[in-house]
């Protein structure tokens, strides 16, 4: 008689929805790392999932949104923090957070992204920056770095644009809560997840991931392995830094750290506020 096998159990089982994995993304990608972060947030804090919403838009990280068994929302490309301001607005009781890329929320997304942050609406964003648009074929996006290689910006040029720090946006635009963080710096990024979930506010944690399937093999920077590894060796930690000298050099040197922790009147507060006065 053979022994039967053990089924070993995802730990985030409780969140995610298994029967969706093993995930969609490609073989070295980040996007599946940083999932598990935001699922380890959730269940550290000890949130109640049934009001916890989690907002995604389109391309490789907007998948995320459909791996949760929270409440869910999958919105138009550019969308995501738009549809989660909604939520927040609607029922502010709702722990809203938003993961997806830095196309979506930096380039057609990023009005409502300074927007958000300068309301200072409670909620958290994740944005996984892999330096391109990776799920529509590897074009470059507002983060891609000024010399690097695309889909749509072949050698022997490259990008002949400047990139956004992101770090450096949502702190001028008023959020309350910004940090960095790479792929492979899972603990301390959780730990930033989870304090940005806290606080009452906008909170913006950047993550540096790898894409090696599109911007990875246009810059013939290695596999997945190679390029978390090099994260790994480029990453700086210098929390409390002033966020306007949080530098981010893919090849040198990546900034990380906590850099914004203050306190605002928060958006769906002061709403409510208001709308009281007026009914007395």
């Amino acid at each position: 008689m053979t022994e039967s096998i053990p089924v070993l159990k995802h730990p985030m089982a409780k969140y995610i929805r298994t029967d969706r994995t093993p995930w969609i993304y490609c073989s070295g990608c980040s996007v599946g790392i940083v999932t598990g972060m935001v699922a380890r947030a959730i269940d550290n804090l000890g949130l109640d999932f049934t009001k916890t919403v989690v907002v995604s838009g389109i391309g490789c990280t907007g998948r995320t949104s459909g791996y949760f068994k929270t409440g869910t929302y999958h919105t138009t490309h550019g969308r995501a923090i738009a549809f989660a301001e909604g939520v927040k607005i609607a029922n502010p009781e709702l722990e809203v957070i938003v993961v997806s890329g830095d196309g979506d929320i930096a380039a057609i997304g990023g009005n409502h992204l300074i927007h958000a942050a300068r309301r200072n609406i409670d909620m958290t964003v994740v944005c996984i920056n892999n330096f391109n648009y990776g799920m529509t074929g590897g074009q470059f996006g507002p983060t891609t770095e000024h010399g690097r290689y695309s889909q749509t910006s072949p050698r022997p040029v490259g990008v002949i644009e400047h990139p956004f720090n992101l770090v450096k946006l949502a702190a001028s635009s008023g959020a309350t809560f910004v940090a960095r963080w790479t792929a492979v710096q899972a603990r301390r990024a959780t730990q930033s997840i989870e304090r940005g979930i806290k606080k009452e506010g906008f909170s913006f944690i950047e993550i540096i991931g790898a894409c090696p399937t599109e911007y990875g093999r246009m810059n013939r920077l290695g596999d997945g392995l190679d390029m978390h590894k090099h994260l790994l060796e480029v990453a700086e930690i210098q929390n409390g830094l002033p966020p306007h000298e949080a530098e981010l050099d893919y090849a040198n040197r990546i900034i990380c750290g906590e850099f914004v922790n203050v306190e605002k009147p928060e958006y769906t507060t002061v709403l409510r506020e208001m709308h009281q006065k007026l009914r007395e």
